[in-house]
């Protein structure tokens, strides 16, 4: 088993970035690992995606869509195997003294697979696909801090912001950020048609896609397979079988039941990586109970977060929280007291309430994190001792994301995480943002977001991000019990040098930066 350990995203240096050298950091080789080789037909099977699935990258919400759009699209800024940033579309990029204003200089001679050349309309139709009133993007709250976009010439893009922003351009890394096609006043998202290292030849909802090397793409050493196949199989032994039959070459979300017997299988080697993601239990605090924050506090003492990580990740991750931000990231509240399972605790706050006991119902799925189904019965076993009664619903997997999550007001839910804490909080945690899951609102929270993401002062945004932190743990409406490592398996034909943490599957580039041995 190969265990892999993610670190720290270096965002020092980057109000002024050139290419110079930055992109070393994005090729595939790694030490001693042999020279990548091209050729061959690769076969990958995820358990991830669903029927409803659609091109449009504003609408992104699963890993199988988040390796589709690296391969086929290309984006401004990419995060890179070491986890710092390296210029793509954005060949190079500089910020104001304020950085409330950043130019952004394009990458010349680059050509969509339909052979159109990149421009700088392509590029602010592109984000501008994500903002405004009217767009339903889950990567609007992202953008929503950028006030104009004007160009300069035929290669320059200037963001101008409402306020200072210093991690501006990792958040042009996000996978909903796609450059495509401008199409009059939006992006052809229809066609497929990127600029990215493959060219989509098919796509199945739910089922599969296929893809072929884009022969004219502006990079030479990435790309080392000649045709690869992605399958959406959400059924974990199903999966895995495929991979031990020899019917695909990798796959994810490996059942970490098994992992320690697949990995002692010839030819098989079994990875870990950690990094950002974690599992959740989203409450609607705009419903009852949960509008109480008495009864969200209760809940978060009922859940035995160490029984999680033992019986559910095996090992393969570390309790959290209730706050999504990781111990190896750069603002991690090292001082936040760490909840426990604890009985008089959620017997107290459910009392606070008015209540002697509760009774809620828990949607669930393992379409939400492998073992979702096993921690909910966990969570329910352990909040026995604490007066709350909760029902475990078990729904169907395909689906799951389009109706249940954000549909049901307690559902199990996973998140990869966000390179930078503004970036996570922006996205799931800001009173409107569209993939709020707990619909939570909290005006003190909001302020600080907004200052801290102007503040360059490094000690005082540190202090702004603790206390958000601690907000979210105290006040939120999720449950955030493990920190999950990405724990994925492969045949020894796959090959490929450091991978990056910031997704899963070598922050889920793996299409352009594996290749097969001979």
């Amino acid at each position: 088993m190969t265990l892999i350990k993610g670190g720290l995203l270096d965002r020092r240096g980057f109000l002024k970035t050139t290419a110079a050298g930055a992109l070393a950091a994005t090729l595939p080789m790694g030490g001693a690992m042999a020279a990548p080789r091209r050729g061959g037909h690769l076969r990958v099977a995820k358990g991830h995606g669903q029927t409803t699935d659609t091109l449009d990258p504003g609408q992104w919400e699963n890993g199988y869509m988040l390796a589709l759009g690296f391969a086929v699209h290309g984006f401004l800024t990419q995060v890179a195997t070491d986890g710092t940033l390296v210029p793509e579309l954005a060949e190079s990029w500089e910020a104001s003294d304020d950085a409330s204003v950043w130019r952004m200089k394009i990458r010349q001679g680059v050509t969509f697979h339909s052979g159109k050349t990149l421009t700088v309309e392509d590029v602010v139709a592109s984000i501008n696909h994500h903002r405004g009133e009217d767009s339903t993007s889950a990567a609007g709250p992202i953008v929503a801090p950028i006030q104009e976009i004007t160009t300069e010439g035929d290669d320059t893009v200037i963001f101008t912001l409402e306020g200072g922003n210093a991690d501006f351009p990792f958040i042009l890394s996000d996978y909903h950020l796609a450059i495509c096609k401008a199409d009059g006043d939006s992006i052809d998202w229809r066609s497929g048609d990127g600029c990215g290292s493959y060219v989509l030849k098919d796509f199945k909802p739910g089922v599969s896609a296929s893809f072929e090397r884009n022969p004219n793409h502006w990079r030479d050493d990435v790309a080392w397979i000649d045709t690869c196949e992605l399958l959406s199989i959400v059924d974990q032994n199903a999966r895995t079988t495929a991979l031990v039959s020899g019917d695909v070459h990798a796959i994810d979300r490996v059942d970490l039941k098994a992992a320690a017997l697949l990995d002692r299988r010839p030819a098989i080697t079994v990875e870990t990586l950690s990094g950002t993601q974690h599992y959740t239990f989203a409450m609607s605090t705009n419903q009852d109970p949960y509008t109480d924050n008495n009864i969200r506090q209760a809940l978060k003492y009922a859940i035995d977060r160490e029984e999680l990580v033992e019986k559910i990740l095996f090992g393969y991750g570390s309790v959290g929280n209730d706050h999504p931000i990781g111990q190896s990231q750069r603002f991690y509240n090292t001082e936040l007291e760490q909840k426990t399972y604890d009985p008089d605790k959620a017997k107290y706050f459910l009392k606070q309430a008015g209540l002697d006991s509760l009774s809620v119902s828990l949607s669930t799925s393992d379409a939400a994190f492998s073992g979702a189904v096993d921690a909910a019965t966990l969570f329910q076993n352990s909040a026995k001792g604490t007066g709350i009664d909760i029902k475990v619903s078990r729904e169907p997997k395909d689906g799951y994301w389009s109706d249940v999550w954000m549909k049901e007001p307690f559902s199990a839910v996973y998140w990869g995480g966000r390179p930078v804490e503004d970036q996570m909080f922006s996205t799931a945690y800001q009173c409107g943002a569209s993939w709020n899951d707990s619909f939570w609102c909290n005006e003190r929270f909001d302020e600080l977001l907004v200052k801290a993401r102007a503040e360059l002062d490094e000690d005082k945004r540190r202090d702004m991000y603790w206390e958000m932190q601690a907000l979210v743990s105290n006040q939120g409406g999720v449950i955030i019990p493990m920190f999950a490592n990405y724990v994925q398996a492969k045949s020894d034909k796959v090959q490929h040098g450091e991978m990056a943490a910031n997704w899963e599957m070598d922050g889920e580039r793996w299409m352009e930066r594996w290749w097969l041995a001979e």
